[in-house]
Order: structure tokens, then sequence, then C-alpha cells
């Protein structure tokens, strides 16, 4: 019996390796007769009706019950075109037919501040890991691919990003309930997609006869994303083939990189720092000799304990921070957003601001 078409196949080996690999499902218990009961793990899939969330939609459909694991999609209606329940409704049906149950859930989208590309996606991450955690879900399978990594990589490269943000997206990671990262659902966020290109997950909706919805938007050149993504096309013209296969080597060699300094940075920050009275504060000697990277992390840390949200936070904010131990001239307290401020006094450098009683009571 011949095999599923090349382009199937890649989505279903991915997905079984994403499940498999971030222990959601054991390999061992793959069985193509298999029939998931009530109590089975559920995995929740966000699913738009384009091609990337429909091919994943579909690889889950096939995997997941066989490895014992049950599925619904959740689509996101955020209201912000003309006919946008429609198409909504049309993506659940389809999400209904490959994995057995979907749902329609609605996102109030605030553009105010953030911009309307942060503001959606903050928005449909909210609705979507609030209704995950209440259905029970284990895992919140999104249809990130490559293509999506190296927009992502090329974006921080213009935006002059550090290591981090170039660092692009993880494959997996605990799902946070909001942009600071202090709550966590008890879920992961899998990426299961992120190492096959655009055209795969468009030849399999095209080789399993499914029809994508094309979102306007992503022809619309207001979005920072669709200009990354047309200018990567011009890029790849004049510099060769495999240039997002190379950005998203780069984002993969960071993260690494990254990770060791964020451990190193959250040892020092427990280390060498201490709470007093609503302050995070510090000698100056014992984080002076820390490597300049370390030390800005640290910063990161507390004010992000402190509710500076993790969006206005700069490395120009860090930076001024930073200068209290390698500048420190006397300069006044430094305001950071969200109302934390920063200081030295004599040999101690300090950060305050309202403290959530969760980090207050943990860091105690």
């Amino acid at each position: 019996m011949p095999g599923p078409p090349p382009a199937v196949a890649a989505v279903r080996v991915a997905v079984r390796r994403g499940l498999t690999g971030a222990g959601l499902a054991e390999e061992s218990a793959w069985d193509p007769a298999a029939e998931p009961g009530p109590d089975a793990p559920l995995v929740a899939v966000a699913c738009s009706g384009g091609a990337d969330s429909l091919a994943l939609a579909a690889g889950v459909g096939f995997v997941a019950p066989r490895l014992g694991v049950r599925a619904v999609a959740l689509v996101v209606d955020h209201g912000l075109q003309e006919g946008s329940g429609e198409v909504a409704r049309v993506a659940a049906a389809q999400a209904r037919e490959l994995v057995g149950a979907a749902e329609v859930l609605t996102a109030q989208v605030d553009p105010a501040g953030a911009g309307p590309e942060a503001a959606a996606r903050g928005a449909r991450y909210a609705v979507l890991l609030a209704r995950a955690d209440e259905l029970g879900a284990v895992g919140l399978l999104v249809g990130h691919t490559l293509d999506d990594q190296a927009e992502q990589v090329l974006l921080g490269l213009a935006r002059g990003s550090g290591a981090r943000s170039l660092a692009g997206m993880r494959p997996a990671r605990s799902a946070e309930a909001n942009a600071s990262g202090r709550e966590d659902h008890g879920l992961e966020l899998l990426r299961p997609l992120l190492g096959l290109r655009r055209s795969v997950t468009e030849q399999a909706c095209a080789e399993l006869g499914l029809v994508p919805w094309t979102d306007p938007h992503n022809a619309d050149r207001r979005y920072a994303r669709v200009r990354a993504r047309q200018a990567l096309g011009r890029l790849g013209e004049e510099l060769g083939p495999g240039l997002p296969e190379a950005l998203a080597r780069t984002a993969d060699l960071l993260r690494e990189d990254a990770d060791a300094l964020d451990d190193w940075a959250d040892t020092a920050y427990r280390d060498r720092g201490r709470w007093e009275e609503g302050r995070w504060t510090a000698q100056v000697g014992d984080v002076a000799e820390l490597p300049r990277a370390v030390r800005t992390r640290v910063w990161r840390t507390a004010a992000l304990a402190l509710g500076s949200p993790g969006t206005d936070l700069t490395a120009e904010h860090l930076g001024a921070v930073d200068e209290l131990v390698t500048h420190w001239r006397g300069q006044g307290p430094l305001h950071l957003p969200g109302g934390v401020r920063a200081g030295r006094g004599g040999d101690r450098v300090w950060l305050s601001g309202a403290i959530p009683s969760t980090m207050a009571t943990a860091s105690t």
C-alpha cells in the first residue's frame, strides 16, 4: 500500500515528533486502531483556516488518536474584518472534520498602544490559552513554520534587537498567561511545524483537498511582518536560496547562547540580590564583576518582577540601569516602564515598584 504524499507525511512526522518530544504522548503508544476515551489527554490546536493551521489540524487529526490523545480545534474570531464570523465558522467546520471537535472563540482586540499586530496576537493567545486551560488541555499547538521563524529573525535584525529576540520562537515551551511571563497555565505551547517551509503546508492542504483561507492582511504592507516577508523574498533572489533556513539556524544557535546567559542571570538574580521592603537591591561590587550581558538580564528580571511590561522595557532602559554600576556620577533615580524605578545609594543599586503579590511571596 503506498504511503501518503510527501508533504502530508512531513506534517504528520513533525506532529508526531512534537507530541512525543514534549512528553505529551509516548512513542510506544502508537496504535493505528486506537480510539482515545474521555479520560485520554487532550491537546488544543489553534486553527485560523489558513494553510499552516489547516495542515497542522490535519496532522493532529491523524496522529493524535494513534498516540492515545484527544484533540480539539480552537478558532479565534478577532472581529477585525468584515465577515470574520463567517470565516471563523468555515474554518471551524473544516477543523471539526479533521480533528473531531472544534470551537469558535471571540477575542476583544484593543490596538491602543501596542499596535494592531501585537494587540491581535496578545488577544488571540489570551483566549486560546484560557480556553485550553478550561478544557484541561495538556498542550496548545500552533502552526508557525520555518518561514515565520525567518521573518521574525529578520524583523529582530531590522530593529537592532538582542540575542533573545533573534533567537526566535521555541519549538516548545510552557505557555505563559500574560506578556510579563509571571503566570503559567500548566500546559505546553508547541510549534511542531517550525522546521517545515510554508510551501510544505500549502502542498499538504492541496494533497488533502483542503481549501485554506487567504487572510487579506497577509498582503497589507502596513504590517511589519508582511514587509519582512516580502523583503525576505527579495533577499533570497539576491543572495541565493536557503536564506530562510540560514536565518532559522541562526535562531537555533542564538537560542542556546541566550538560554545559557539567562540561566547565569537567574542564578545571579537570586544569589547576589535580595528583597528589602519592596525593593530589589544588590551590592555594586557583587554585580560589577558579572559580564554586562548577564547584568542587563538581571536588571530585566528584577524590573519584570516589579511589574514593568516586557514589551515596553528596552535595551536603552537596561543600559541606563547598568550605568548605575559602571558609570555612576550621582545621577538620580531612573524611571522605567510600568512605574518601576531604579537608583543607587552608596554601594547598593536598587529597583523598586509595586510588587505583584505572587512575586513578593516567592522572593521572600
